[in-house]
């Protein structure tokens, strides 16, 4: 999906179309309105704090901002952009209808996060697959008013890189015989894999493209990078990728967590921090209700205002829920000896080894009625 939280944004508010808009923050950056009836909106330049950019729109993005800076330094570059609070709630809302209009098309899906989706069409000649692609686009327009971007190659690594290459509202079509024109001029780090750290490494190693990546010598990148990675960033830069679509994974954990607007310390915050931690533990076990799992094991994650990060993780007697369970639970993993005398930055729950609340249930029953389950 296009700029997907800024887009629903401006679906709420259209006399913001063509502004440079940013999402992040709190809510108090909540538009009002006048005494006329207007709607008035925080500006960028009058942020105080510590949030990151959840999203921005393409204008914004012109201006140098973009997702996962801080709105401080954002402020710098674009004091004069809107500045909206992220509202998840809505952004899911609109998340699901687009997955529905596609699954009416498409049937293997494969789910990857709020705005992002790989779908297998199977063998089809360009023609057809560029005419699905616009089928594709119209019914997720239709659905939600939102535009798309897609890319249809042979896998899945290719159509990640492919789905970037003309947003927003793109198709992009491409074979393996249009790597060297198409492919090859990107920056190696537009590869979804190679993440900041290893970018440095081959700049270090006069690799700055993905054709310098393809035409490096596979024994030298293994050298530098192990033989895993260095294999990978071989066969990657000769888009070559044979992971299928999967269609269904389960969860390993479900996990809530906040940054706070300020530090907090853990003594003389007690209750504002008491406060956020219930409210996290209750959003973890509305989110395994809601999907239909219980949990064995709780754990916590603080991070300090040095940035260090603290975790630790108990197991239960029984698969859990419950909101006041995993608030007792969480509550003794902070006592596992964990510094409590400095400010923290971050706090967060999870629930971890999760299991279908209607299997556990099934186990009940049957240990309650003297059966047995098969092991296999």
């Amino acid at each position: 999906m296009d700029a997907f939280y800024a887009s629903v944004e401006l679906l709420r508010y259209p006399e913001l179309r063509g502004l440079p808009v940013v999402v992040g923050g709190r809510s108090i950056h909540a538009p009002t309105v006048d005494a006329r009836g207007r709607r008035r909106f925080s500006a960028l330049r009058d942020y105080a704090g510590r949030g990151v950019i959840t999203t921005a729109t393409y204008e914004a993005r012109a201006l140098g901002v973009h997702s996962g800076m801080g709105l401080m330094k954002a402020a710098a570059l674009a004091p004069d952009a809107v500045l909206l609070p992220a509202d998840f709630d809505e952004y899911r809302k609109y998340s699901r209808r687009f997955k529905a209009a596609v699954a009416e098309l498409a049937l293997l899906i494969e789910d990857r996060g709020i705005d992002e989706i790989y779908l297998d069409l199977g063998e089809m000649d360009a023609a057809a697959a560029r005419e699905l692609g616009a089928a594709i686009k119209a019914r997720v327009h239709a659905a939600t008013g939102l535009t798309c971007s897609i890319g249809i190659t042979p896998n899945k690594l290719l159509s990640k890189l492919c789905s970037d290459l003309e947003k927003p509202n793109g198709l992009t079509l491409l074979t393996h015989a249009d790597l060297e024109a198409r492919i090859w001029p990107l920056p190696a780090k537009r590869i979804n894999g190679i993440g900041p750290k290893a970018n440095a490494r081959l700049e270090a190693l006069g690799i700055r493209s993905i054709g310098d990546l393809a035409a490096a010598d596979p024994a030298a990148l293994i050298a530098h990078f192990g033989e895993n990675y260095g294999m990978w960033l071989h066969a990657a830069a000769h888009g070559r990728d044979e992971r299928p679509v999967v269609t269904y994974s389960e969860p390993k954990s479900l996990s809530r967590e906040t940054t706070f607007e300020r530090d907090l310390h853990p003594r003389a915050d007690r209750i504002a921090l008491g406060a956020i931690f219930t409210r996290l533990c209750e959003r973890v076990a509305d989110d395994l209700h809601a999907k239909g799992y219980v949990a064995r094991s709780i754990g916590v994650k603080l991070r300090y205002d040095d940035f260090r990060i603290v975790t630790r993780e108990l197991t239960l007697p029984a698969h859990t829920d419950d909101a006041a369970t995993i608030r007792r639970a969480a509550g003794q993993c902070l006592k596992r000896n964990v510094p409590l005398d400095r400010r923290l930055r971050l706090l967060g729950v999870r629930a971890g080894t999760l299991c279908r609340a209607e299997d556990v249930e099934a186990m009940e029953e049957s240990a309650a009625n003297g059966g047995t389950l098969p092991l296999f």
